[in-house]
This record gives structure tokens, C-alpha cells and sequence, in this order.
């Protein structure tokens, strides 16, 4: 991809999704993800229905009257935004790829946090950290985000969200909101989510293509196993073959869902077809 094209893909996403966190998610993002506690601001004069546990006595003293203690939101936070780059995210049967939808997603993300003055990170992953962004505030480090989210090639095709979990545990000494925007379909996870999500506040929003969920009747057909490079000749027509695919992916999606929820954090599910917005602002709403 030349420089003209990138910058001008990036500019079209950059459109499209800042206008979802002006109008959309903002207010949302910043009602859902609280700060870190409440900081002293100023003082001023006592008001009827002011808590008196707030009045400051020494400067009451001093003049004679009551005045209370104003405290604000302490609200600066930051967003960690990890992101699968796995063979698997290259697929999509409709108008998009799935990666094309993570990419909007996190940049709607990004640009809702920014909103806020919170700082965004990126960690882009495959069976291992392929790029680490240290989180850092502004439009044009969101808009650098975008950029390798469009142009970024793995080195690696496979998964370990795991390993991905324990990076970020590593590199984000305060509490962070993470999102985790993945397919999912990877193993052996549970206990490290537990861990992050003991510190973190984590979201994992899981994008798939309805094409995924059974393999349609097509006779004997040639398959390639995205992740490990595998050709396969299968016959779709067995209904064996279609219930234990189905049941691969059914047990990959129960055990990302178990996985997320015993450990406290959120989950989000985004059809490619179908509206991410409706799915993040309900759920922005049940939480906030």
C-alpha cells in the first residue's frame, strides 16, 4: 500500500469513527470508565444541602462562617486497546474482513478516550507481541494507532492471547481499561485473565463472521487453515464434519465467555454484518 492510499484510507476511518465518539460514545466512555477517585479542588461558602462531612473547620475558624471542601474526579486514565493479528482475523463472507471492523472499533475507541484526555496504547498480537505502542494522548498519536492498524503485517500467523495478557500485565504498572479485540479462537487463557482482571478493567469485544459458526453444505471442498498455513480437503456434505466443526467453535466461544466473566470482565459480541455500534452502546450503558 502506497503512502496516498494509506493516508487516505486512514482519513476515511478517522471520519467515520470520530464522529461516533463526538456523538455517540463520549459521554458514554466517560460515564461507564470512572477515574481513579475523587481529588481535592477548592473550598468556597457553606450551601444549603452541602454534606457537612465536607466542611473544612480550619478555614471556617478563620472567617467565621462555614465552608465546605470541593472535590473533583481525578479523571485522567488510560486505555490499553490489544488487538489480534492472527491469520484467523483475515476473513469475512460479506462487505467486511473482520480485521477492517476491529480496526473501526478501535479507533472509535481511541478517539472516545482522547475525548477525555485519557492516554491510548496499543499492543498488536499473534503468538507474540508483534508491536507494543506505550499509551500517550492526542490525535495524531490516535492517528498513528490507525496506521499500523491498517498497515501492520505480522511476522507470525498464530495466537496466544496469554502470552499478550502477561505482556501487557507487565508493561501497565497502574490499573488500565483494556479492550481485548479478538475472534477468540485461541486456548488456555482463563488463569491469565483472571490474574489481569484482578488489576485491570477489561473488556473483550469478540468480532466473527456468521460464515464461522457452521461450514455450509458444499460438497467436497479445499481448506486452508488461516493460522497454520494448512491446506485441507474437506467434505462439508459429511453432516458428521458440520456438527464437529460446530462444536469446535461453539466450545472456543463458551470457554472465551466463562473465561471473561469468572474473571469479572466484560464481553461484547460484534457480528461483521451487523451494527457495532448498537452492540457497544448497550453495553456501555448497562455498565455505566
Amino acid at each position: 500500500m502506497d503512502t496516498k492510499e494509506l493516508l487516505k484510507k486512514v482519513r476515511k476511518i478517522e471520519i467515520k469513527t470520530r464522529r461516533l465518539s463526538d456523538h455517540i460514545f463520549g459521554g458514554e466512555y466517560h460515564s461507564t470508565f470512572k477515574g481513579r477517585g475523587m481529588t481535592f479542588s477548592e473550598v468556597r461558602q457553606y450551601q444549603f444541602g452541602d454534606d457537612v462531612r465536607n466542611i473544612d473547620w480550619n478555614v471556617t475558624a478563620r472567617y467565621n462562617e462555614p465552608f465546605v471542601k470541593v472535590f473533583e474526579e481525578e479523571r485522567e486514565l488510560t486505555m490499553m486497546l490489544m488487538v489480534d493479528v492472527s491469520g484467523s482475523e483475515l476473513f469475512g463472507t460479506n462487505q467486511q474482513f473482520k480485521n477492517e471492523v476491529v480496526t473501526e472499533i478501535a479507533a472509535t475507541l481511541a478517539f472516545s478516550a482522547t475525548q477525555n484526555n485519557d492516554k491510548i496504547g496499543l499492543i498488536l498480537f499473534s503468538d507474540k507481541v508483534e508491536l507494543y505502542i506505550p499509551p500517550k494522548k492526542g490525535r495524531s498519536h490516535v492517528l498513528r494507532i490507525i496506521r499500523e492498524l491498517i498497515e501492520f503485517e505480522p511476522e507470525s500467523k498464530k495466537t496466544n492471547l496469554a502470552h499478550a495478557l502477561k505482556f501487557m500485565q507487565n508493561v501497565m504498572k497502574k490499573k488500565a481499561i483494556v479492550f481485548v479485540l479478538s475472534d477468540f479462537i485461541a486456548d488456555d487463557y482463563h488463569q491469565t485473565m483472571k490474574i489481569v482482571s484482578g488489576k485491570h478493567d477489561v473488556t473483550g469485544i469478540r468480532v466473527y463472521d456468521k460464515r464461522e459458526e457452521e461450514i455450509p453444505n458444499l460438497g467436497v471442498v479445499q481448506m486452508q487453515d488461516e493460522e497454520t498455513g494448512e491446506l485441507l480437503l474437506v467434505n462439508t456434505s459429511s453432516k458428521k464434519v458440520r456438527l464437529n466443526y460446530g462444536k469446535f467453535y461453539q466450545d472456543k466461544v463458551t470457554y472465551y465467555k466463562e473465561s471473561f466473566n469468572k474473571a469479572g470482565a466484560g464481553t461484547i459480541d460484534c457480528r461483521v454484518d451487523e451494527s457495532y455500534v448498537k452492540k457497544m452502546l448497550g453495553y456501555f450503558k448497562r455498565r455505566g
